[in-house]
């Protein structure tokens, strides 16, 4: 079991370029922890500075305390898994997957059986004389993990893996991987743009921004109770509706919307004061105009199979909300409801987008 640490992590490019601003993580030992962000966010360049792919301009990089940041990546002892997979085609699913074993010197019985015992982890026993261009893209993605765990790495690093897949691949894939990691107890550090993927696999989530983590929890907490408005908006859907300070008394603030008062912790303290609140679409619930805080009239309702999907122009402002599908009858377009919510549900957050 390994533990990765990153210290004030940094890196900047000619012209003043900061990719990444004094990143500090703690990956403890056997955890799933993912790198989540847009394009430019600084998350790739963060994996490869672990990677030793790139030196960092700043800070360190230490596994169980061991100073690596400026090591060779081939002696970090880390597995790596990349977009492309980079198998080469002109070898066959064990050469392929045996070949950092032949750069280690590995004798070849011991690296027959951990080839071997690396196509079974992933499922791949019985097609090891075949070549990547005989197998599916799910397939070619499981021979490239294999050949990182047939090294037998102390940290596994994986840069967008599963973005060629379809979608219903992706989904599987990131079951199977999930529960191979778990099995195997190795330290992992994914980067992905895909939000789904990193809620379904990680045990932490570290959301980027302008080079700095924006965000750091599990799922559930950087979903349900972020701290920022960057994180509310960039983590699913969020509705942002204004409310108006009606009271603030020692730090407690309470906020009208419509016809509720919100209880908010907000940075607006002044009575009379407008100030913004997020809620999930999947938090708020229709109900008759005379049971609702808020009252509007449906402009879109759209079927997605397992929810519904509604908009809303509302007293408040357009809103979004979703309703479980279980077969009953449901508001129509151009039908005046009521919105409700429960407490603790509308939340205020800060308006900065990123702390360093």
């Amino acid at each position: 079991m390994t533990k990765l640490s990153i210290r004030g992590l940094s890196k900047t490019y000619a012209g003043n370029v900061q990719a990444v601003r004094k990143v500090d993580l703690e990956v403890e030992s056997g955890e799933f922890l993912s790198l989540l962000g847009s394009s430019g966010c600084g998350k790739t360049t963060t994996l490869q500075m672990v990677a030793g792919f790139v030196s960092p301009s700043a800070g360190s990089v230490l596994v169980d305390g061991e100073d690596i940041t400026y090591a060779a990546p081939e002696k970090r002892d880390m597995g790596i898994v990349f977009q492309s997979y980079a198998l080469f085609p002109h070898m066959s699913v064990s050469q392929n997957v045996g070949f950092g074993l032949e750069m280690r010197k590995v004798k070849r019985p011991e690296l027959e059986q951990r080839v071997s015992e690396a196509l079974s982890m992933v499922r791949l026993t019985g097609l090891g004389n075949r070549y990547p261009s005989e197998l599916s893209g799910g397939q070619r993605q499981r021979v490239a993990i294999a050949r990182v765990l047939a090294i037998r790495p102390r940290v596994l690093l994986l840069d967008e893996p599963m973005s060629n897949l379809d979608a219903k691949l992706r989904g599987e894939m990131h079951v199977e991987l999930r529960a191979l990691q778990r099995r195997l107890g190795i330290t992992t550090i994914l980067v992905t743009h895909d939000q789904v993927e990193a809620m379904t696999m990680s045990d932490r989530i570290a959301v980027m921004a302008n080079g700095v983590i924006a965000e750091l929890g599990t799922p559930q907490q950087i979903y349900d109770h972020p701290t920022s408005e960057f994180a509310f908006k960039f983590l699913g859907h969020a509705n942002v509706v204004e409310g108006e300070v009606v009271s603030a008394d020692n730090g407690q603030t309470a906020v009208q919307v419509g016809a509720a008062i919100v209880p908010a912790r907000t940075e607006t303290v002044q009575i009379g004061h407008k100030t913004k609140l997020f809620v999930r679409p999947e938090r708020l619930r229709l109900c008759s105009t005379e049971q609702g805080s808020i009252q509007g009239k449906v402009v879109t309702k759209l079927f997605l199979g397992g929810i519904w999907f509604y908009e809303i122009d509302s007293t408040v402002g357009k809103l979004r909300l979703t309703v479980t599908n279980a077969g009953t009858a449901q508001p129509q377009e151009g039908q005046a409801v009521g919105i409700t919510w429960n407490d603790g549900d509308m939340q205020y957050v800060s308006s900065e987008a990123a702390h360093g």
